[in-house]
């Protein structure tokens, strides 16, 4: 359960305190986040076109 938390708190944006920033690391967040939404978007797809 604390999996699907960290998960959610990481897609709504939420800070995560654990670590110190630097922009490496935004950058790497902001790559990993585009990256999350466009394999949802991806599924999406794939859902309508198979029960379509």
């Amino acid at each position: 359960m604390s999996i699907l938390k960290k998960l959610l708190s990481y897609i709504l944006l939420k800070k995560d305190t654990e670590f110190p920033d630097n922009k490496y690391l935004k950058a790497m967040h902001r790559i990993n986040k585009i990256s999350i939404f466009v394999f949802i978007f991806a599924l999406v797809i794939i859902y309508f076109k198979v029960f379509r």
